[in-house]
């Protein structure tokens, strides 16, 4: 690992409180990868032997089945993935691929595991790390059963809006494409639910959106701090908020 990666290393949650002892212990034997974009890292049922720790770039990761292919998240630094696999020494359910140049820190699952049975307060951490992440997967899954397409739109803007600031110029993080997977909709949907939101005030321009009326788009959204998460993540609850659908978008304890 480089020394300037280490710090950034150390305030993941999962590493956050653990003596320097497991921390080196944990990851002594990791190994620092550079990946050029498109390649793919993992595939669905693969065995998993690391734990990935994207440093730089984003990841895409994937899901499968029957011909048809949809992005679960996309994933920012720093941040792990394929943790829930690693714990119980799985198959990934999901596949991986580097969107740009990528590096990535490779930490031996085996390494994880002996030192989640030695260390009590490492072992509690990892728990922690995975509830966090089961937190957010249940408010992705009610977001996806409960609202109407253009609802789970209105919300993902106010999310957007809060995580930069509460700036009514908003910049979509991604291509249409992956937004309408992102939110379960097909990209058709997600042009008529744009279009519909022209109504409560947003408007679009390319890849920006300008919030017009923003009580207009509340009163749709209907925002529920049991299903969304508005506010900036606070170090507490960094693992639960890195999970959610927003680049919050990140399901760490994926497959």
């Amino acid at each position: 690992m480089r020394s300037h990666d280490v710090p950034r290393v150390r305030a993941l949650p999962m590493f956050m409180n653990v003596s320097e002892e497991t921390f080196a212990r944990v990851t002594g034997a990791a190994h620092l990868q550079k990946f050029p974009a498109n390649t793919q890292l993992l595939l669905e049922g693969d065995n998993v032997d690391f734990l990935y720790v994207l440093l730089d770039g984003q990841v895409e990761l994937q899901g499968t089945w029957n011909d048809k292919e949809t992005t679960l998240t996309i994933l920012r630094p720093v941040s792990t993935f394929i943790l829930a696999a690693v714990v119980l020494d799985a198959n990934a359910l999901m596949g991986a691929r580097t969107i740009e140049r990528c590096d990535i820190l490779m930490i031996s699952g085996h390494s994880i595991r002996q030192n989640m049975a030695e260390d009590p307060l490492f072992g509690i951490a990892v728990a922690r790390e995975l509830a966090g992440c089961y937190r957010g997967l249940v408010r992705t899954i009610k977001n996806q059963k409960l609202r109407s397409g253009v609802e789970r739109l209105a919300n993902y803007i106010l999310t957007l809006r809060a995580k930069t600031g509460a700036s009514d110029l908003i910049h979509l993080p991604h291509e249409k494409r992956v937004l309408a997977a992102l939110l379960g909709m097909t990209p058709e949907n997600l042009s008529r639910a744009f279009a519909t939101l022209q109504a409560y005030g947003v408007d679009v321009i390319g890849a920006d959106l300008r919030i017009c009326k923003l009580r207009d788009l509340e009163r749709l959204a209907k925002p529920d701090p049991l299903i969304d998460n508005h506010a900036p993540p606070a170090p507490d609850i960094r693992a639960e908020a890195d999970a959610e659908i927003w680049a919050a978008e990140r399901i760490r304890a994926g497959g």
